[in-house]
């Protein structure tokens, strides 16, 4: 699975143990999920292109490098997408940001569109598509497919959990798409849900039930 990035970094995996704890309130439930957010970020973009400047510091003149090439967009899948945003934001200020809401139908397990509002130049733009779960991979392929159908090219994923379902479902509708996860959990249960995964990391970050 060359595209899929399981990131075992061990700032990572150390504040992911505190996410999953059941004991782990809204507050801190809700910072955990901007902070790791804000490391996979700097992973995602690792390969991302830079061009040589000029720059003149206080004592002489040197070069460096800034962003280049494509400019980003983040598009959280709603509800719980909106959790990873602000850490990537204060990454990289200048990315525009869309919105995707689609909830599973809890009878079928698919997703249902109910909002998509993405910027106008959407095409351009490298796209980061972030939600904290990946289960059955349903959500993450409609929304793949609608920034597709507005002309996106270059999409990356980044769930914090993932199961081998939902990975599989995205590559197989999507193999083009790059995946960064910061676990790979063990499966999903009859009602769909990752084990051991964190819950719904919408009520968890929202405080609702």
């Amino acid at each position: 699975m060359e595209n899929v990035h399981v990131l075992n970094h061990p700032l990572i995996q150390h504040k992911l143990a505190i996410l999953r704890n059941k004991d782990t309130g809204v507050k801190e439930f809700r910072e955990l999920i901007g902070e790791i957010a804000g490391l996979m970020c700097y992973e995602a973009t690792r390969n991302h292109p830079t061009v040589e400047v000029e720059v003149e510091t206080p004592v002489a003149v040197t070069k460096c490098r800034m962003l280049a090439g494509k400019k980003l967009a983040i598009v959280p899948v709603l509800r719980a997408g909106l959790g990873m945003v602000d850490t990537m934001v204060s990454l990289i200020p200048s990315a525009k940001i869309g919105h995707i809401g689609l909830y599973r139908d809890p009878e079928t397990h698919k997703p249902v569109e109910y909002y998509c509002k993405l910027p106008e130049d959407i095409e351009n733009r490298q796209v980061y598509v972030v939600d904290p779960m990946l289960a059955t991979g349903g959500s993450a392929v409609a929304a793949i497919d609608f920034l597709k159908a507005h002309g996106c090219k270059s999409i990356t994923m980044m769930n914090i959990i993932g199961c081998p379902e939902g990975v599989a479902a995205v590559q197989k509708a999507h193999p083009d798409v790059e995946m960064y996860l910061a676990a790979m959990d063990e499966r999903l249960n009859e009602h769909a849900y990752i084990i051991p995964g964190l819950g719904d990391a919408g009520d968890r970050i929202f405080g609702t039930k």
